[in-house]
């Protein structure tokens, strides 16, 4: 343990931190949906990966569902940030609903790579957690060209038509090291593996995992605030016990950390997934300063700018554009 760790009781609070530029346009996207149409509005799996933004808009008068099927003829259904499946656009207009599409451009990019190389042949081999809605998605967009590549182990099962026509992408909110590790296996048995024109890693991940490693060694404890299911946030917690924090735990709020975690720690580095409202941070700050940690130090090794504009769809008149569907 450095001298640094064992000095008084303090925080270092991580820069960037919490919503991204994708999360705050979806989160927004069906607060105004709301506003402007009335409740309900439905939203078709949770719009990001956090129960307390969740339980927000239903409050609100969001409704979650699993499938578009569950949403009743002629109302209005988002789809989430992390990006659906051609297939789930055909359904909903077969089920005569009007839609408002949440994905995050950065997943766009994706799944439009996707289409381009599967449109030229290529065998697309996809990094990503199987099971998770980014990569349904993405492989949704071209499931004859498309196989998954669930990290380094993974890279022995894959099997391709030709050597020569293979590309990767990835899905955006993984650990930029465990990807690029499994980039590095794949380019050893597969030499002429393209790599996408830019890389698909988002840059709120990369920034915030570029924070956590700042605050990481200095710790002697790690609080990402994130939901279980958030990819990002779980990768976060890796990524901090990679670079050397005493320990590293996942949160939902102040609620779920342990007191015992405190002993004999000095200093505590805090953080929060590209899906965490500053609130749920604040809380945890205010839980730390009641037991003695309430000298802050923010580290912000970079800096972020990026805003997205709304989806185009909540410029029109929804409401009247169900009702013409129902009616046709």
């Amino acid at each position: 343990m450095s001298d640094s760790r064992a000095a008084g009781r303090r925080v270092l609070l991580a820069a960037p931190r919490g919503y991204c530029a994708g999360v705050d346009r979806a989160v927004v996207a069906v607060e105004q949906a709301l506003e402007q149409y009335g409740a309900p509005i439905y939203v078709r799996h949770e719009i990001v990966h956090n129960k307390y933004v969740v339980r927000t808009l239903e409050k609100k008068g969001a409704i979650f569902v699993e499938e578009t099927s569950e949403v009743p003829e002629g109302e209005i259904v988002i789809f989430s940030a992390h990006g659906v499946a051609p297939e789930v656009h055909r359904e909903a207009e077969r089920g005569k609903l009007a839609t408002v599409d949440a994905t995050c451009p950065l997943v766009t990019k994706v799944h439009k790579e996707a289409v381009r190389f599967a449109r030229e042949d290529y065998d697309i081999l996809l990094i990503g957690h199987e099971g998770h809605e980014e990569v349904i998605g993405t492989t949704g967009e071209a499931p004859d060209h498309i196989q998954l590549v669930d990290g380094p182990k993974d890279v022995g099962n894959v099997e391709v038509r030709d050597p020569e026509k293979v590309v990767w992408l990835s899905q955006t909110t993984l650990s930029v090291d465990e990807t690029m590790e499994t980039v590095d296996a794949l380019k050893n048995r597969f030499p002429q593996l393209i790599s996408p024109p830019s890389d698909d890693i988002c840059y709120a991940t990369q920034n915030r995992q570029t924070a956590i490693k700042e605050i990481a060694d200095r710790s002697d404890l790690v609080l990402v605030v994130g939901s279980k299911n958030s990819s990002n946030s779980a990768r976060m917690v890796e990524v901090a016990l990679g670079a050397g924090a005493g320990a590293a735990h996942l949160v939902d709020n102040a609620s779920e950390i342990d007191e015992s975690w405190l002993e004999g720690v000095g200093t505590v580095g805090l953080s929060s997934g590209a899906s965490v409202p500053e609130v749920l941070v604040e809380g945890v700050m205010e839980w730390l300063a009641e037991r003695g940690f309430d000298d802050v130090e923010v580290v912000q090794p970079v800096s972020e700018h990026i805003r997205f504009s709304l989806p185009k769809e909540l410029r029109r008149d929804l409401r009247a554009e169900a009702k013409a569907r129902l009616e046709a």
